[in-house]
């Protein structure tokens, strides 16, 4: 059992898994590899002896020179194979990399902190940032193995001339894989403490490459220190990947006295045999090639790049199945069209991350339909956590979230999200035409093309043009025109059906006037809708039905704009903060400043 769940078996258990054809090939040309030599040194034994006893010497001639062709030739051809085998197991085993991480309707396996780990070796495994390609790393691996093979076919011809000559040399042999090597060739090199590494040198890559933070790397003069970060945390990657198969200096002499030792006593033996007459010339040839054969038990085995590259690939099927069930969410069978009628109600409700502090305790919150709702409170609050359940991206650990006093978790998902649309925050930028940015599942032009108006977004490009300037005709849009695409999605998904409408952050990227602007738009449009707006924007959140001040997980403050400035409470305060950092002359009260964290 221990010995299929070792990185390394499950490494070559893929590849049957990724193309079966090109892996049997592969181990045929390996074990044809490995033998060969073995064989060859048989053939010349047979044709020294056939030269010896004036025997015909077409058929051992004839036997000599094949297996020597076929040692030129398995050669490319076994690398040909292993690059290609490598491209396609690369290929298969991003491919369940990409549905592990998609397919679960749920978001917990994205943002489990015990899967990070796994998921940073596995992303950029095949990128050449810890290792070679597998395309590379196949043929390291293939040649390798052969060697292995070679010496150990080698040391079974050894043993016709005497058991313990092939024991005496394998063990000298073998014994430098242990004295030369910090640890066994199979160490799995994928600790924690190689994880944490590999997570710095990623982070640090993202950041030099990554447009995000190009600006403010160059502004405050970070760009030799992100630099200096990166090669230091790639170094200490480097060197707690190979400390496997550093080589130590002490051991070497003591490798030397072995080795020499056993070969001495073994090629005296066969110098004796010869002398003795105790041996012909053509077995002499066949021993004394299998005696040097058997030392490539010391060069192959399973290199360094098996150990590469098994570790991520163990990592990408670990993740496999790790991700299904953290990301899993109960099923319901109920249609939740025409939902909500009534109410969307949020019934003692409590939720926290995996691994984190409790973000909603006991949260009660009632949403009559058709109404609008805005959310307001400190950064961490719980705001888009709300959001997230809402979207039943998580289930609450306590509690339930009623529709029309429907349990969601009893709603089919896809039925309940066709009945939902969102603009976040972090909302998505597909590099493909402005049509499918707006309406990713399709729609008609009319629609689309309505979506953008009421976006503010009717002269940006024509549909057929491609967000993204790497493409032909391509084009890229600044924050606040992508902030209106997204706008335009939402408003798409409205017309095609959506009833509630899950704003968090809908227009940070737009300047004061631009969102007065589309938020009195947005609201038009989905007056018959159930609007929940997440901002810090008091100027946005004033035309709210009602505002729901929020405060470690808790409804404290719940009314209209109105009634709150009555109170004055905590919402007050926040509004007074706010509306002090605003040129009351120029723009209306509470307009775009921040002061919830």
């Amino acid at each position: 059992m221990r010995l299929i769940e070792r990185k390394e078996w499950i490494f070559f258990a893929s590849l049957p898994r990724a193309d079966p054809r090109l892996a049997a090939a592969w181990w045929m040309a390996l074990l044809l590899r490995g033998t060969l030599p073995a064989a060859f040194a048989i053939a010349m034994g047979v044709l020294v002896a056939a030269v010896q006893n004036s025997r015909p010497l077409f058929a051992p001639l004839a036997l000599t020179g094949a297996i020597f062709i076929l040692l030129q030739v398995l050669s490319p051809i076994h690398q040909a194979i292993s690059s290609t085998l490598g491209d396609r197991t690369a290929a298969w085993l991003y491919d369940r990399l990409t549905e592990a991480c998609v397919r679960p309707p749920g978001l917990g396996h994205l943002e489990d902190p015990t899967l990070t780990g796994d998921l940073t070796v596995a992303r950029d495994f095949d990128l050449g940032m810890t290792g070679p390609p597998l395309s590379i790393s196949m043929d390291f691996i293939a040649n390798g193995m052969v060697e292995m093979i070679g010496g150990v076919a080698s040391a079974i011809i050894l043993a016709f001339y005497a058991w313990w000559a092939p024991i005496l040399l394998a063990g000298g042999w073998l014994a430098t894989h242990w004295l030369l090597r910090e640890s066994a060739v199979w160490k799995d090199r994928n600790t924690e403490e190689v994880r944490a590494a590999q997570r710095d040198a990623d982070y640090a890559y993202r950041l030099a490459v990554d447009p995000p933070a190009s600006k403010e790397l160059r502004l405050f003069g970070l760009a030799g220190w992100t630099l200096e970060r990166f090669i230091a945390r790639r170094t200490t990657l480097h060197e707690l990947q190979y400390a496997a198969t550093r080589l130590r200096e002490r051991p070497v002499v003591w490798s030397l006295l072995i080795v020499v030792s056993a070969n001495l006593m073994v090629f005296w033996s066969l110098a004796s045999a010869v002398a003795n007459s105790e041996v012909t010339l053509g077995e002499v040839v066949v021993y004394l090639q299998s005696a040097v054969g058997v030392s490539l038990l010391a060069f192959g085995g399973f290199s360094w790049a098996l150990d590469g590259a098994a570790a991520p690939v163990a990592a990408v099927l670990r993740l496999e199945s790790a991700m299904r069930p953290a990301g899993a969410l109960p099923s319901g069978d109920r249609p939740a069209a025409a939902l909500p009628a009534r109410e969307i109600r949020f019934r003692d409700v409590s939720f926290a991350y995996p691994g984190g502090a409790p973000v909603l305790e006991h949260f009660d919150l009632a949403i009559p339909a058709g109404t609008s709702l805005a959310i307001v409170g400190q950064n961490g609050a719980g705001k888009t956590t709300i959001a997230k359940l809402l979207c039943r991206l998580y289930d609450p650990q306590g509690g339930a979230i009623e529709i029309d006093g429907v349990d969601m978790r009893h709603l089919d998902p896809a039925s309940w999200r066709s009945r939902l649309t969102a603009v976040f925050q972090d909302f998505m930028r597909l590099e493909r035409p402005l049509r499918a940015n707006v309406a990713p599942a399709g729609a008609p032009d009319a629609v689309v093309r309505a979506a953008l108006a009421s976006a503010g977004a009717a002269n940006l490009a024509s549909l057929d043009t491609i967000l993204a300037r790497g493409y032909d005709g391509g084009t890229d849009l600044s924050g606040g025109q992508w902030q209106r695409v997204a706008l335009a999605r939402a408003l798409a998904a409205v017309t095609l059906g959506a009833g509630v409408v899950l704003l968090d952050e809908p227009t940070a990227q737009l300047d004061v006037r631009g969102e007065r602007e589309i938020f009195d738009r947005l609201l038009a449009a989905t007056r018959p809708c159930t609007t929940i707006l997440i901002s810090h924007r008091f100027s946005t959140v004033r035309h709210a039905d009602r505002i729901c001040v929020l405060e470690h997980g808790r409804v404290v403050e719940l009314g209209t704009h109105d009634e709150l400035m009555a109170l004055n409470g905590r919402y007050r305060t926040m509004f007074d903060l706010q509306a002090r950092r605003f040129n009351l002359a120029e723009d209306e009260e509470g307009t775009t400043y921040d002061v919830l964290a």
